[in-house]
């Protein structure tokens, strides 16, 4: 059995097992955990969550590993003192962790206690999306999906989904549990989830959320060759950020801004619309203060060409010949 992901358009996606569509923008939670970002601002967090539903997103994504369930808390925190149309959740499980050092682990238990634990972070009675962060290669995926597909019978989660899972192993997932979704990371310089993925994704009709869609900030056009990163900033390993790559990337971006300029449109929308013109894709918008919200709808009501995606081609071979893709924010697998 197959959850489809139907309706597609511009703008919205319906994920069956939710009550209604969603944006195609979703709101993405990592940040605001502060863990591997350089720590977070919770009232200026809150306010974000809240500026960007007014702005039209009524998706949130998050997880307990973010922040070791700070985010979830923290979210928690900003649906309860909204008054008005809450947006739906989605977050995670399949992750543990020990002294801050996080593994993988979807063994059944850890699975339903780990969604016990983010209802009652969360502040709610039912989890809209649930996905397994990670597979775990120690633990039978018929089990994962077998456990999940209880709580989905339960009612205390609407639909299931993965996240890093090859096609392959959704092949096997599937044969326990109905599949939404697949989260993975994607954007204009990491792509293997386009050849990867996303033609499983397409064929199953579910919908993908792309992770890293703006690429840890190099596609917000506010990243220069002074910019520096400090405390447990994930960007200090990764080696897009490191010379000489660096300096390579920032090339790729000088182009790709020009290239949004002669459209008329920030290279932040640009980001945002080639994983959005990809297919049945939400991309999750990456934030922790309102000020980065405020242009969500700038990607939205537009498409770009098949010339475009040309040009944008052109620009990476040319300058990033040899792209990274983000393998190194892989957790290792459990020890035990």
């Amino acid at each position: 059995m197959i959850i489809m992901a139907q309706s597609l358009t511009n703008n919205e996606i319906q994920i069956s097992g939710l009550p209604s569509s969603v944006l195609r923008i979703a709101l993405g939670t990592w940040a605001i955990g502060g863990w591997m970002w350089g720590g977070s601002d919770d009232n200026l967090a809150i306010k974000t969550i809240h500026d960007a539903v007014a702005n039209g997103i009524n998706l949130i994504d998050t997880a307990p590993v973010y922040g070791f369930g700070h985010s979830e808390e923290v979210v928690g925190k900003a649906l309860a003192s909204l008054t008005d149309k809450k947006p739906f959740i989605a977050t995670k499980v399949g992750l543990s962790w020990d002294n801050g050092k996080v593994y993988r682990d979807s063994r059944p238990e850890i699975i339903r206690q780990g969604i016990e634990d983010s209802l009652r972070r969360l502040g709610v009675d039912t989890i809209a999306l649930a996905q397994v962060h990670w597979p775990d290669n120690k633990t039978p995926i018929e089990d994962t999906a077998a456990e999940l597909a209880k709580l989905r019978q339960e009612g205390k989660i609407l639909s299931i989904g993965v996240s890093n899972y090859s096609a392959d192993q959704m092949k096997v997932f599937q044969q326990a549990a109905p599949l939404a979704t697949s989260q993975d990371p994607l954007n204009i310089f990491e792509r293997a989830t386009e050849k990867n993925t996303l033609p499983f994704v397409k064929e199953n009709d579910m919908a993908l959320l792309a992770y890293g869609p703006l690429c840890r900030g190099l596609l917000s056009g506010k990243i220069t060759a002074s910019s520096t990163f400090t405390g447990d900033d994930l960007r200090k390993t990764d080696p897009k950020f490191q010379a000489p790559r660096f300096e390579q990337y920032l090339k790729a971006v000088t182009e790709l801004q020009a290239l949004a300029d002669s459209k008329g449109k920030s290279l932040l929308a640009l980001a945002i619309r080639w994983v959005l013109d990809l297919g049945p894709t939400i991309a999750l918008w990456g934030a922790r203060k309102p000020e980065q919200v405020t242009n969500i709808r700038d990607a939205l009501d537009w498409s770009l060409s098949a010339d475009d995606y040309r040009k944008i081609d052109d620009i990476l071979a040319r300058n990033t010949p040899d792209p990274i893709e983000p393998t190194f924010m892989a957790p290792p697998e459990r020890q035990a």
